[in-house]
């Protein structure tokens, strides 16, 4: 069976080097697609609206980074979901998924072990994931995320990982 005409073209530009994030994570032409929002209302559409995910609570509060840092959070989540889906759910979680995959272009380092998650629904996580596309359209090719390959903690508001989702 071969994949929708969308999904190997969304594959075929992700893989395109122009697209590809440099060592230094900076975008030469953008990965945000202009339909992101309604692939992500697309999934928001079949998922149980209360499903319990998590989501950091202490991340730094830096407009580009933390929207960024959200995204890696959110892109380890649809990658979860995608092993315990079924098989029309699993085309919805990675078409969100292709969306945000860009960010797995560049060299996180490991979470810190500062982060405390609590668990929210994930039409929440949904609804996050579209604002923080739209905060980064904009900036994706202006901006060097470089220096957002280390994912910040809140001072202050720190304790140690009780779940490491």
């Amino acid at each position: 069976m071969r994949p929708p005409p969308q999904t190997s073209l969304l594959l075929l530009l992700l893989l395109s080097p122009g697209l590809r994030g440099t060592p230094d994570c900076s975008f030469r032409h953008s990965p945000i697609s202009s339909t992101f929002a309604d692939t992500i209302r697309k999934l928001s559409d079949y998922l149980l609206q209360d499903y319990p995910v998590t989501v950091a609570s202490n991340l730094q509060d830096d407009k580009l980074c933390g929207a960024f840092w959200r995204l890696v959070l959110a892109q380890r989540w649809m990658g979860r979901l995608k092993t315990v889906a079924g098989s029309q759910m699993q085309k919805l979680l990675e078409a969100v998924n292709t969306e945000i995959h860009f960010v797995t272009l560049c060299t996180f380092q490991p979470l810190p072990s500062c982060l405390r998650f609590v668990q929210t629904n994930i039409s929440h996580l949904l609804q996050d994931t579209s604002e923080q596309l739209l905060a980064l359209k904009p900036w994706i090719t202006r901006w060097n995320f470089s220096g957002c390959l280390e994912l910040q903690c809140q001072p202050g508001l720190s304790l140690p990982i009780s779940d490491k989702r």
